[in-house]
């Protein structure tokens, strides 16, 4: 069994702790959080224990799910001795700061996983699946959508680093891992169309970034703060040979015919349900690495990639220009 320590007690920090203890080659070694309160209320629920920060580094590994400000800091202290670590996305904002995190874990030659569930979303891991084996032959355009139900709280959006550090670098992060080649030249357009305190904060709630690849493949991620009915997560593919596309998910594949028309369930509502089993098939990744039995994929290079992606995208938006991202 691998003992796992959750650092963190909020929405994701339920989740992956919950999956923990539901796991059979793994046990929730116990919660800590700033809020001892909320770690315990956790902690209770789950049947663990209530930990100080110093404490939850003793476990075979650490999984990070607290506010991003504090993961580079987590990362290094549980690499320092000796932990295998998971780590919700972004490692950090800066990328100078998730540059210095990736050289201590080096220096330390821990494991570090990073948490970019949707590689692990059944649907879209078989979309890769399929497009590796050359099912539509060579990949020349790729077409990602994903549109949240409903705007965050000014309060979110103002310490989030912005919708394409925060939201859209999940999209990115699936980019780089279907179109198996570095983007080269991000373009990037963004409007404030759904929330004005969204604007008045300093961010965005719609964007369409371009990507385009050293052989030419080209990449577009749509994203808004708004879809009136659900949570819209697709992907389309188009190769020389055909298309390959994944959908959204319905809570059943029940349908309704009527004279008014055809009817079906509404998309799932957020990532929480959308996700749940790309975040236990993430787990199970991240436990087979830590016994040596896999690849600790996507790992911290992958974080810093994908964070560098968001910083070229933001650019972009901001001078109308095409740029190239920088080096890791």
């Amino acid at each position: 069994m691998l003992d796992i320590a959750v650092l963190g007690a909020g929405r994701i920090g339920r989740i992956h702790a919950g999956n923990i203890a539901a796991h059979p080659g793994a046990r929730l070694a116990g919660i800590a959080d700033t809020d001892q309160e909320a770690a315990g209320r956790l902690a209770t629920s789950l049947g663990t224990r209530t930990l100080i920060v110093a404490d939850a580094m003793h476990a075979d590994a650490v999984l990070i799910a607290s506010p991003t400000p504090t993961h580079a800091d987590y990362i290094e202290q549980a690499a320092a001795a000796g932990r295998a670590v998971f780590c919700e996305k972004p490692i950090d904002l800066a990328a100078d700061r998730v540059r210095a995190c990736l050289a201590a874990v080096s220096r330390a030659g821990t494991l570090l996983m990073v948490g970019f569930n949707r590689r692990f979303d059944p649907h879209f891991a078989l979309l890769k699946q399929r497009l590796d084996a050359g099912e539509i032959g060579a990949l020349e355009l790729l077409t990602i959508i994903s549109r949240d139900p409903s705007p965050p709280p000014p309060s979110y959006v103002a310490t989030s680093g912005g919708l394409f550090r925060d939201m859209m670098i999940h999209d990115l992060d699936m980019a780089r891992f279907m179109l198996d080649e570095e983007p080269v030249a991000v373009s990037a357009v963004a409007s404030c169309l759904v929330d004005p305190a969204i604007g008045a904060a300093g961010d965005v709630d719609t964007a369409v970034v371009t990507l385009r690849t050293a052989s030419g493949r080209l990449c577009q991620i749509s994203n808004s703060r708004r879809a009136t009915y659900g949570y819209d997560q697709r992907i389309e593919a188009h190769g020389a040979g055909g298309l390959l596309r994944a959908g959204n998910v319905m809570p059943t594949t029940v349908e309704v015919a009527t004279a008014s028309g055809f009817r079906t369930d509404p998309v799932l509502p957020f990532f929480l349900e959308r996700y749940a089993a790309a975040y236990r098939a993430e787990l199970d990744a991240f436990v087979r690495a830590a016994r040596g039995e896999g690849p600790a994929r996507p790992n911290g290079e992958d974080g810093l990639r994908a964070l560098l992606l968001a910083d070229a995208a933001v650019e972009a938006a901001r001078t109308g220009r095409t740029v190239k991202p920088a080096e890791i």
